[in-house]
């Protein structure tokens, strides 16, 4: 009798906390089925690894230094491979999930997953599929549907086109609320329950939007276009 043997899948991981790097390396090969080709703690190293080995699927860290991942999906997807991404996070932002979906990510799943929700998870996007926990999915749609509900409005209004605070998500609305308010990243994460890297890479994309290179040119150009009579945060 001729046994036939299921090709692994190639596997690439990046993630900045090396323990939890580790730890998913560790899960993946007791697996079987699948290759972990290699490892990576930042995104420019990954990107390489990727260019190299050209993994089926990469798991992705969404809070990281520097480039962090929803610029890693972005890069990854130049690259112009059939490589998959399943984005990896420690916070159920809503407004992070839908940015990571809508720019390519075909998962998203929580550090917090037990295992073998994990293992069917990369199963899931490699055959194919998209995949969000259930707990996720009812976040992530519920965003999507206020997202376009504001998008209507604002066009249905015939809001201004030239004011760049209109390409601002709900979640940038509120950082930059709390940043013209002198608000440290450190506050700002506590107010809105999310870490202090999140907050950053919100700022980050505040800045790219608003087309300044700091905190004080954002809180000027919010101001000097009405933001703080429009949007009226409690805090």
């Amino acid at each position: 009798m001729r046994h036939e043997f299921k090709k692994k899948s190639r596997v690439l991981l990046i993630d900045d906390n090396y323990d939890h790097l580790n730890g998913i390396r560790e899960l993946l090969n007791l697996e079987g089925t699948f290759d972990v080709v290699g490892i990576a703690t930042n995104v420019t190293v990954g990107l390489n690894l990727i260019k190299k080995y050209q993994p089926d699927i990469v798991l992705l860290d969404m809070n990281m230094p520097e480039r962090d991942g929803l610029q890693g999906i972005i890069e990854i997807s130049k690259l112009g491979l059939n490589t998959k991404v399943l984005a990896l996070s420690g916070y159920d932002d809503a407004d992070l999930i839908f940015r990571a979906m809508k720019i390519g990510a075909k998962g998203y799943v929580l550090k917090t997953m037990a295992s073998a929700q994990l293992i069917y998870a990369i199963e899931e996007v490699l055959n194919g599929k998209i995949y969000l926990p259930l707990a996720l999915s009812s976040r992530f749609f519920e965003y999507f549907q206020q997202s376009f509900r504001e998008e209507t409005e604002r066009k249905e209004s015939g809001a201004d086109e030239e004011n760049l605070l209109d390409a601002l998500t709900p979640r940038e609305e509120e950082v930059l609320q709390l940043l013209t308010q002198g608000i440290t990243y450190k506050g700002v994460a506590g107010k809105l329950f999310i870490s202090e890297t999140t907050v950053k890479t919100h700022v980050n994309n505040i800045f790219q939007k608003l087309q300044v290179s700091d905190r004080t040119q954002a809180v000027l150009y919010a101001i000097n276009n009405g933001f703080l009579t429009k949007n009226k945060i409690a805090v």
